[in-house]
């Protein structure tokens, strides 16, 4: 039984929202369920996916927490 977990930032994709929409969730399972069915066969009934929404406080880049590395990034230190 594979388990698939899905990390995604908690940004949203759309302006104003923060987070992914059901709809993009229900694609991801959909698609990741499928992935496991053509490459391994596994049947769609015995693959479970996690999708795991990470808020930005909690997780950074290049040493930095995200949004500190972004605006350095733009030059506004």
């Amino acid at each position: 039984m594979p388990i698939v977990n899905i990390q995604v930032t908690r940004e949203g994709t759309i302006p104003g929202e923060v987070s992914i929409t059901p709809e993009q969730k229900a694609k991801l399972i959909e698609g990741a369920s499928k992935l496991l069915l053509d490459v391994l066969g596994k049947p769609l009934n015995s693959t479970f996916v996690v999708i795991d929404e990470v808020d930005m406080d909690n997780w950074g880049w290049g040493g930095l927490p995200v949004g500190e590395y972004r605006r350095r990034l733009a030059g506004g230190r």
